[in-house]
């Protein structure tokens, strides 16, 4: 009986994304404010961001508001640092939850994802002469600001939560934009030590307003070079919404395993992914985690299963991503590390996640 609640929440969401779905045409561009799908926290960067059912600490925040209201702690903070793309990229994260009282939780985070140090070419020749005097740099950033509440159900086991979100993207002073939107969720946790959950991003759609600002000089160059001089504009994001079931099995006091499914839905059209229609994709990912006393953890996940030409004959084959991770929790610090695309041979894909969560409880 109480299963069924939830089910009745995965057939609204579904609802919801057949709406959005009919309510805008394939011309919206895909894959925009990106950034946002990449993850935070090296826990669930291990697991190939396999935790929308799992999370129940401070990074819920991000990943599932609902599991806000499972942190054990008053006080959570965490960071993280990664180097993306072998360096290519500085990919940063802070967050702040607290629980307000049995029932309900609050939390604040913060993600940057920037691209520094760009050379600006636009001035490198003028009237025919060149002068590498006049190459400046700039940076282009995107930031995203999460603040998320947690609710508990009248329903023994279930939880609600959301999330208002604000993005700015900036790429030095060419172009800026700013962004609103909306996420909700939801968490069905059973007696069995079984999870379910439902995320919808940008529920609402997702509008950011983007903003131009080039001078004559620049935009001349533009028409010179055969490009087209950019417009104010706005860009909207669809829904996106994603299924998850994990299960936790303990095979003594000191050894347990975690195994979660996740299912993303996206809405904007065809996509790379194993399953695929001309208006949604649904991309499945995998994650585990091996635990020992609750203070040594081992993750491993895989996604981004997709086709690629590979080959001499570039010949298409299915292709998947795997990540690997440790964990290790020191009373109230909990250090996380993980290694991303580590199938990537050539090593340009790899990335090294660092996190690290720290609890802060009152005196009782």
């Amino acid at each position: 009986m109480k299963f069924t609640y939830f089910k009745q929440i995965i057939l609204v969401m579904c609802l919801l994304l057949i709406s959005q779905i009919g309510a805008f045409s394939q011309s919206i561009p895909k894959y925009s404010n990106e950034f946002l799908s990449i993850g935070v926290g090296a826990r669930a960067f291990g697991m190939s961001n396999t935790v929308i059912a799992s999370a129940d600490d401070v990074t819920a925040g991000f990943w599932n508001p609902s599991g806000l209201i499972n942190q054990e702690d008053k006080l959570q903070i965490s960071v993280m640092h990664s180097n993306y793309l072998n360096g290519l990229a500085n990919y940063d994260y802070l967050a702040l939850s607290t629980k307000v009282n049995e029932n309900a939780a609050l939390s604040f985070s913060m993600v940057r994802f920037g691209v520094d140090d760009i050379p600006n070419t636009l001035d490198l020749i003028r009237n025919g002469q060149v002068d590498y005097n006049r190459i400046s740099s700039f940076s282009a950033v995107d930031y995203g600001f999460f603040v998320s509440y947690a609710q508990k159900a009248l329903i023994d086991g279930l939880s609600f939560g959301g999330s208002a979100k604000v993005i700015r993207r900036t790429a030095g002073e060419f172009t800026s934009a700013w962004g609103f939107g909306l996420d909700a969720s939801a968490r069905y946790q059973t007696d069995n030590d079984w999870s379910f959950a439902a995320v919808g991003r940008d529920i609402t759609t997702t509008f950011n307003a983007w903003n131009f600002n080039f001078s004559e000089a620049e935009e001349a160059i533009f028409r010179q070079t055969g490009n087209e001089v950019p417009e104010n504009s706005l860009e909207l994001t669809l829904p996106k919404f994603i299924l998850g079931a994990a299960k936790k099995i303990t095979f003594s006091e000191d050894i347990s395993l975690l195994t979660e499914v996740n299912l993303d839905v996206n809405t904007d059209g065809k996509r790379n992914t194993l399953l695929r229609t001309n208006l949604i994709s649904g991309d499945p990912h995998i994650g585990i985690e091996a635990a020992y006393k609750n203070i040594i953890f081992l993750r491993g996940g895989a996604g981004n299963l997709q086709q690629e030409k590979l080959g001499e004959n570039y010949e298409q084959q299915w292709t998947f991503m795997p990540n690997i991770g440790l964990g290790l929790k020191l009373k109230q610090i909990t250090i996380d590390y993980a290694l991303t695309d580590v199938g990537d041979q050539s090593g340009s894909n790899l990335s090294h996640v660092f996190s690290i969560r720290a609890a802060v409880n009152p005196e009782k």
